[in-house]
């Protein structure tokens, strides 16, 4: 029979999608059912429909998987973050390490890639070295945080997120004690008026330095010095509180001037034996543990002896470029921020490392740039953005003639589509292993390396 909205059906979960929903089949229909775990057995009630394909909710756990643990806590079902929280660590490992290979396989055509065991975190929450937590009020009129409800801008309020270190829920209620107390407006995405945007938290994990900024509608707060006070009697670590302006009328956290109410303009953190220095604007990975396990592995794959010329394109501040440094003849960092550009500049100045140089371009034009300059590295690494790279650029590396390509990447679907047109210019993709960055939500990143087939021979 054809399935309908509302009709209830029983599903075997046999899998997850790459977003993290369970999915079974039910007459050669597939059904994707948010908080499911492989091996349940559900009550299902059909939500939307289409030729081949249909979402559902739970409606009865008739059986529930040996992977299924207790929840602990109370917004994962609402929020936007999390979607693996209702099943073991190891489970959800395996999960991501399926999903990489599926997307090798299906959509890249590989069967022959030697993927490596997922390398999971030690601890799968306290994590995230940096938060972005909206404001507004409820229907009581008090502030209101927490983060957004999935495919939303509707606040789930979050007392403690367990992804993030004890330090921002404590700066969470130091400012929303101020807010009730200031009565300072709440920006209206509506109407473009109010001042409280979002709050933006920031921890270097090494040295326990925390940054509070406050995105505002505006070029300050009123009230700012008591702020500064409950703020540091509230939050342990504190180094910074910062205002950042951002007056447009955009779903863009941060604006582009910041202001330093208190403490130093960055926090300093220690990455893979180097020192860098983050801003509220710096990008720098959410999980430094796993980064440094994820940028070791980038370095074991490039094989650098020390005569190489290492081309580090969408370099950010330049950590993966900077890490290798001391084992290449020369770094080359590209990116098109051009405030990441000045961090890479500054962390090579204060990490005392001469033989980087860093430039802002666009990673296309800046390889197509410096083929015509005659620059012809030995090893890439490219750590493009979610998207993936543009054939341009990979047609650039590949007229490069570096010996070996190291691909980072957060998104497998677009590993696999790059991978394949990369082994059309003559890269075959040798190893990849997942690196599981984002422990309890559905993304996951993998370092791949990639050797020219006339390098192979030899």
């Amino acid at each position: 029979m054809d399935l309908k909205k509302n009709d209830l059906i029983d599903l075997e979960i046999t899998g997850y999608t790459a977003q993290g929903s369970g999915v079974g089949r039910y007459q050669d229909i597939a059904v994707f059912v948010p908080l499911a775990a492989k091996g349940d057995r559900l009550r299902v009630k059909i939500l939307k429909t289409a030729k081949t394909y249909a979402f559902g909710r739970i409606d009865q756990i008739i059986e529930a998987s040996k992977e299924r643990i207790a929840l602990d806590c109370a917004q994962f079902a609402q929020c936007g973050g999390c979607v693996y929280r209702h099943i073991e660590y190891s489970a959800e490992l395996k999960a991501k390490q399926q999903m990489v290979r599926d997307a090798l396989e299906r959509i890249g055509g590989f069967r022959d890639i030697a993927l490596q065991p997922i390398v999971g975190a030690k601890d799968p929450d306290h994590y995230r070295n940096k938060a972005q937590i909206p404001i507004g009020r409820g229907p009581d009129g008090a502030i209101r945080m927490g983060f957004f409800a999935s495919h939303s801008h509707r606040i789930i309020p979050c007392e403690e997120c367990l992804l993030q270190p004890a330090e921002f829920t404590a700066a969470m209620n130091a400012f929303q004690q101020w807010a009730n107390q200031s009565g300072e407006a709440v920006y209206e995405e509506e109407t473009g008026k109010g001042r409280l945007r979002h709050l933006y938290l920031r921890k270097a994990n090494a040295t326990g330095e925390v940054m509070v900024c406050v995105v505002v509608n505006g070029n300050g707060l009123y009230h700012e010095p008591e702020l500064v006070e409950i703020l540091k009697e509230k939050v342990p670590g504190l180094k910074s509180v910062i205002i950042n302006v951002n007056r447009e009328k955009t779903n863009v956290i941060l604006g582009k001037k910041c202001r330093t109410v208190w403490g130093s303009d960055t926090i300093t953190d220690t990455l893979c034996g180097l020192h860098f220095r983050i801003s509220p604007m710096s990008f720098y990975q959410v999980n430094r543990d796993q980064a440094e396990r994820l940028y070791t592995l980038a370095g074991e794959y490039a094989g650098l002896t020390g005569k190489e010329t290492l081309l580090d394109l969408y370099c950010g501040t330049g950590t993966i470029g900077l890490s290798m440094a001391k084992n290449a003849a020369k770094v080359i960092g590209v990116e098109i921020v051009e405030q990441a550009v000045e961090d890479a500049k500054k962390n090579a100045q204060e990490n005392q490392i001469d033989n980087a140089e860093f430039f802002c371009a666009d990673a296309a034009k800046a390889a197509s740039m410096l083929k015509n300059r005659g620059e012809r590295p030995d090893v890439v690494v490219i750590d493009p953005p979610r998207k993936g790279c543009d054939a341009s650029l990979i047609e650039t590396i590949a007229e490069m003639a570096p010996q070996r390509v190291v691909y980072v990447s957060c998104d497998p679907a677009t590993l696999a589509r790059d991978l394949k047109l990369f082994a059309q210019k003559g890269y075959a993709p040798q190893e990849a292993t997942p690196v599981d960055m984002f422990p309890r939500t559905a993304h996951t990143e993998a370092v791949c390396l990639l050797e020219h087939e006339k390098s192979i021979d030899k």
